[in-house]
């Protein structure tokens, strides 16, 4: 470590471990790796997942509406949702209403899965060794994060 580095601090650090960004792409990782294996037995990939937690939460609802409240885009919700419907645990159709949108929907099939589904976040909270308080308030900080990392983001945009 330089005399720059040291007198910087953790603020103005350019050492990898100092970096905010990093060390949430580290846990990131780990938590996607403790996932696998639970996920493994329902036959999901995490992406996947996530796009059965929106519908098991929300119902019938529209691509849209799925790739704002997973954050991620069009091109990425959609191989997603078309795995999803070749397993047979999601439908998409077009909307009767607005032939511009598509609705998804889960299946019977994928009704089954949430019930097997139901015990990951248990299993996740046991294998991090977190009790409930505490994945709470690392829950509450990481969103407080999210959304200040959002208007940072579009004060520069």
């Amino acid at each position: 470590m330089t005399n720059r580095d040291e007198n910087q601090g953790a603020a103005g650090s350019l050492l990898l471990d100092h970096q905010l960004c990093f060390a949430l792409y580290a846990a990131q990782r780990a938590v996607t790796a403790a996932y696998r294996p639970l996920l493994d037995e329902l036959g999901l990939t995490y992406p996947q997942y996530l796009v059965l937690l929106v519908l098991w939460e929300r119902g019938e609802t529209t691509v849209k509406e799925l790739t704002a409240a997973l954050r991620l885009d069009y091109g990425t919700v959609s191989p997603l949702l078309k795995r999803l419907e070749a397993a047979g645990l999601v439908r998409r159709e077009r909307s009767a209403r607005d032939e511009r949108s598509v609705l998804v929907a889960v299946t019977g099939r994928g009704e089954e899965l949430r019930e097997r589904a139901a015990r990951v976040p248990g299993a996740m909270l046991a294998a991090a060794e977190l009790d409930a308080a505490e994945a709470e308030r690392l829950r509450e900080e990481l969103w407080r994060l999210a959304r200040r990392a959002d208007r940072a983001a579009d004060r520069v945009r």
